[in-house]
């Protein structure tokens, strides 16, 4: 095969593939698009949830908080898939 006729046959080759993506491509049906930045799920009032939020507006003094401490290790405790530590008995119990 000469130089010119591999030419001419890539040439072929490269043609019949752009051909083929561009069918391919003019009957693919395009799907709707869901425009996720503007929907907002509301689910029920979740008390967890605003004591975060409580918790988030208190910056490093959250740290510091005994109510916050006691949200976060509930938060890391639902989302591990942890039942809830359970309470250390008080002094009025152990009697």
């Amino acid at each position: 095969m000469d130089g010119k006729m591999l030419a001419r046959l890539g040439a072929v080759v490269f043609v019949a593939v752009a051909i083929t993506a561009a069918v391919a491509e003019m009957t693919r049906k395009e799907e709707p698009k869901e425009d996720f930045s503007t929907r907002i799920i509301e689910s029920g009032r979740d008390p967890l949830r605003e004591a975060q939020r409580r918790c988030q507006q208190l910056g490093a003094t959250a740290a510091n908080d005994a109510e916050c401490l006691r949200v976060w290790a509930e938060t890391r405790d639902r989302f591990l898939g942890r039942s809830p530590a359970p309470t250390s008995p008080t002094s009025s119990e152990e009697r």
